[in-house]
C-alpha cells in the first residue's frame, strides 16, 4: 500500500515539436512558469531535443537564446530522472528531421488532495484520457451549424 498522506496529483508528460526555422521566444516557457508559480502544476522533467540526421540529440535549455528576461533556473534545473533515454529517443520518433521538441513531464499540483482523498476511501483511478484541442473545437464548430 502507498502512503495516501503524500499528496500526489496525476502525472502528465507533454511532447511539443517545433519546426526546424522556429524561433524559441520563451513566451511558451513564461505561461508554464505562472502555472508553477500558481501552484497548478509542479515540472518534474523538461527536456529539449533535436532529430538530426544522425538520431536525437539534447539541447541545453540554455543554448535556445531566449528572448526576454524569463528566468530559466527553474526549468534548468527540472530533472526527477523520470525521463530516460529510451524516452528521448521514443520522442524523437514522432519529430520530423531537423526539427526540435520539449518534453515536459508535470504534476497536476492542483488535483493532489483531490487525489489523496480518494485514495484514503479505497478509489483507484481506472480510466483517464485527454481530448484534443482540434477534436474539442471541431465538435464545437459541428455543433453551431
Amino acid at each position: 500500500m502507498t502512503d495516501v498522506d503524500a499528496e500526489i496529483g496525476p502525472i502528465d508528460y507533454l511532447v511539443v515539436e517545433f519546426p526546424a526555422d522556429a524561433h524559441f521566444d520563451g513566451s511558451a516557457l513564461g505561461h508554464l512558469r505562472d502555472l508553477v508559480d500558481r501552484d497548478i502544476i509542479r515540472v518534474l522533467d523538461l527536456a529539449f531535443v533535436r532529430r538530426t540526421a544522425d538520431g536525437v540529440v539534447g539541447i541545453d535549455i540554455a543554448d535556445l537564446d531566449l528572448d526576454g528576461d524569463l528566468d530559466i533556473a527553474l526549468f534548468a534545473e527540472a530533472s526527477s530522472g523520470l525521463i530516460g533515454d529510451d524516452d528521448v529517443a521514443e520522442a524523437g520518433t514522432v519529430l520530423e528531421p531537423g526539427h526540435a521538441a520539449a518534453i515536459i513531464v508535470y504534476e497536476n499540483h492542483w488535483a493532489a488532495p483531490f487525489a489523496t482523498a480518494l485514495l484514503r476511501t479505497g478509489a483507484r483511478p481506472v480510466a483517464s484520457g485527454r481530448i484534443p484541442v482540434t477534436d474539442l473545437v471541431e465538435a464545437l464548430e459541428a455543433a453551431e451549424n
